[in-house]
C-alpha cells in the first residue's frame, strides 16, 4: 500500500485529491497539510511514501520543504503538484529534490501513474518537462539571470512577474512590505535590470509567467 500525504493551502484542492486517490486500491491518504510547515511536520512525524506537494502555500513555500527534506535525507518522495505550468518552476523542484512535477490541470490517471512511479524511486517526467531538462543542460554553462535567485527570489519573482502589488506579495507570503521590498531590490540586482517593467518583459519573453 502506498501511504500519501497531501500539502495544499486549498480546502476544495485536498478533498477532490483524496477523492481521486481513495479509488485506488493499492493507495491511502494518511494525513493532511494546509501549509509548508504543517508538511514538514507531518512528514516527520508520518510514515508516508509520497508527498504531493504544492508549490504556492502561506509560510514556508513548497520549495523550501523540498530543500529542508533533501538536507534531512528524508526517505518520503516528494511529487510536486503545482498550478504553476512546468516552466516556471519544474526544473527548480527537481534540483531542489522532487521525484517529478505535474501542474492541476493534469488528468487522474496520470496522477495516479506518477505516484506510482515516484513511490518507487523513480523519477516522474512528462515529454515536455524532458524537452525543458535537455535545453537546460545544453545551456548550462551559461545560466539564465533568473537562474540564479534563491527559490523564495524566484517566488516574489514570478509574483513580481504577474504584476502583483508589493503589498499583495507581502500578504499572500506572509511576509512585512519592507521585507518584500528588499527582496525586489535584490532581485532587480541579480538580473542587472533597473525596474519591475524589464523584470516583466524578460519574465514573458522567456515563458515564465502565463500571457
Amino acid at each position: 500500500m502506498i501511504r500519501v500525504l497531501i500539502a495544499d493551502d486549498h480546502r476544495l484542492v485536498r478533498d477532490g485529491l483524496r477523492r481521486i486517490l481513495e479509488e485506488t486500491d493499492d493507495i491511502v491518504v494518511i494525513d493532511e497539510a494546509s501549509n509548508g510547515q504543517e508538511a514538514l511536520e507531518k512528514v516527520r512525524k508520518n510514515d508516508c511514501d509520497v508527498l504531493l506537494l504544492d508549490i504556492s502555500m502561506p509560510g514556508t513555500n513548497g520549495l523550501e520543504v523540498l530543500s529542508a527534506l533533501k538536507k534531512e535525507k528524508h526517505t518520503c518522495r516528494i511529487l510536486v503538484l503545482s498550478m504553476h505550468p512546468e516552466e516556471q518552476y519544474a526544473i527548480r523542484a527537481l534540483k531542489a529534490g522532487a521525484y517529478g512535477y505535474l501542474t492541476k490541470k493534469s488528468a487522474p490517471d496520470e496522477l495516479i501513474a506518477a505516484i506510482h512511479k515516484v513511490s518507487g524511486g523513480k523519477k516522474f517526467i512528462t515529454a515536455p518537462l524532458a524537452e525543458s531538462l535537455a535545453y537546460a543542460l545544453d545551456t548550462d554553462t551559461e545560466r539564465l539571470p533568473h537562474e540564479s535567485l534563491s527559490n523564495r527570489e524566484y517566488q516574489v519573482f514570478s509574483m513580481m512577474a504577474k504584476g502583483r502589488a508589493t503589498k499583495d506579495i507581502a500578504q499572500e507570503l506572509f511576509l512585512s512590505v519592507k521585507t518584500v521590498s528588499t527582496y525586489r531590490s535584490r532581485i532587480l540586482e541579480k538580473m542587472g535590470m533597473k525596474n519591475t517593467s524589464e523584470l516583466i518583459f524578460y519574465a514573458v519573453k522567456r515563458g515564465l509567467v502565463e500571457q
